[in-house]
């Protein structure tokens, strides 16, 4: 029986870094931009709630393509065994 190494790509810490500096920041710009607006406050309101609902569904967009992509290749290891 032979042994397959399996490579585990794990993302370095600078490129985690990067990623959720980049994300609290434009996260944290956009609330200081809606903040500024010279509209009224019920108008602010709905775009913070937008912002945080798109935000949301990101992240589980995000998650979702990732199990799908984890899940195809744990299914290919399955066939490729038998």
């Amino acid at each position: 029986m032979e042994s397959k190494n399996t490579v585990v790509n794990k993302p370095t810490p600078m490129y985690r870094f990067q990623v959720w500096s980049s994300f609290v920041l434009s996260f944290s710009l956009m609330i200081i931009g809606i903040y500024h607006l010279p509209v009224e406050i019920w108008i602010k309101g709905y775009l913070v709630m937008g912002i945080i609902f798109t935000v949301g569904s990101c992240f589980t967009l995000a998650k979702t393509i990732r199990d799908d992509f984890e899940s195809e290749k744990i299914e290919g290891k399955k066939y490729e065994n038998s």
